[in-house]
């Protein structure tokens, strides 16, 4: 068996995390290291370690996802002004934990290109 990420310690309550949302299939927190004053990180309970890697019966859990940032975004009172959802996948994306995972980004301006 594989060593637990830390998404799936929080998942389980093994260490904490400043929760905002939650459902049986996701859990959504704030990033211990924001980059952006709102930087919420959403979660499947499902351990997937990277988009490359989803079925195609993950299909509906992606869509849970993005529902999931509209909702959040609304809690957040991101909606009138934006906010930014980034999946990182692989090194070159700077994927650092190997559970999927989105970020959603708001508070203030985003510049493009985001790389």
């Amino acid at each position: 068996m594989s060593e637990k990420t830390i998404f799936s310690k929080i998942i389980e309550r093994e260490i904490p995390a400043d929760i905002v949302y939650e459902t049986d299939t996701l859990i959504a927190f704030h990033d211990i290291n924001p980059q952006a004053p709102v930087h919420i990180l959403i979660v499947p309970k499902k351990p997937i370690p990277k988009i490359s890697e989803l079925s195609d019966d993950d299909a509906p859990l992606m869509g849970e996802m993005m529902l999931a940032a509209r909702t959040i975004a609304q809690q957040e009172g991101l909606v009138d002004d934006g906010f930014r959802l980034v999946i990182n996948t692989g090194p070159n994306a700077n994927q650092t934990v190997l559970h999927v995972h989105m970020h959603l980004l708001g508070g203030r301006s985003m510049a493009w290109p985001p790389g």
